[in-house]
């Protein structure tokens, strides 16, 4: 009975990569994280000993392999499939949360680090944005992208989604996203095709 009380580690990690991807990470305490997790803070230090940076580390690597399990699940029907499945999962995020929720990778990419210092939780957002770019390359490779042009439009499309994530919140409608998955759409046919 005790233990079902007490909060799971990866109920502490997604209530944080939630919490971060409404209010970023400098705005969000770890009392905070651990209170939106309904966890006490005395279990969510338990598990995360070295604090917000460390809990933060983990929601961003929480949320790049729960994105990344999607893509590698809707990459087998091909780029064109894994990249409907990538703007509708950021889209349903933003509409169901009423705009209030974005990205936890790219709260935490663009918190300003300390001074000569690349905090965990910002090399573990470039981890997590290298691993989509990756998937997403290695589908249009297979569908007869040529390598470069692969790579590129890779990043190019988690760039314009991500970008377009936080156009959605501020504009508080799902329209920029709307528009750009056409645009990436057009050139991923194009790169498949060409």
């Amino acid at each position: 009975m005790a233990e079902r009380r007490t909060p799971s580690r990866e109920r502490i990690v997604a209530g944080a990569a939630d919490m971060i991807s409404r209010r970023g990470l400098s705005a969000t305490s770890i009392r905070e994280m651990a209170k939106h997790a309904k966890a006490p803070l005395g279990s969510t230090y338990h598990y995360f000993p070295e604090g917000k940076q460390q809990l933060a580390t983990e929601a961003v690597r929480y949320t790049g392999e729960w994105v990344a399990r999607s893509l590698r699940k809707e990459l087998e029907a091909g780029p064109v499939e894994g990249l409907r499945a990538f703007l509708a999962l950021w889209r349903k995020i933003v509409v169901e949360s009423d705009f209030h929720a974005g990205c936890p990778v790219l709260a935490v990419a663009v918190e300003e680090p300390p001074a000569d210092e690349v905090p965990p939780a910002l090399a573990a957002a470039a981890d997590v944005f290298a691993q989509w770019e990756t998937l997403l390359a290695a589908s249009l490779r297979e569908h007869g992208a040529e390598t470069e042009q692969a790579a590129q439009l890779a990043t190019l499309v988690v760039a314009a989604v991500e970008g377009t994530v936080a156009m959605c919140r501020a504009k508080r409608s799902a329209q920029p996203l709307d528009d750009t998955a056409e645009q990436l759409q057009a050139l991923v046919v194009g790169a498949i095709k060409g």
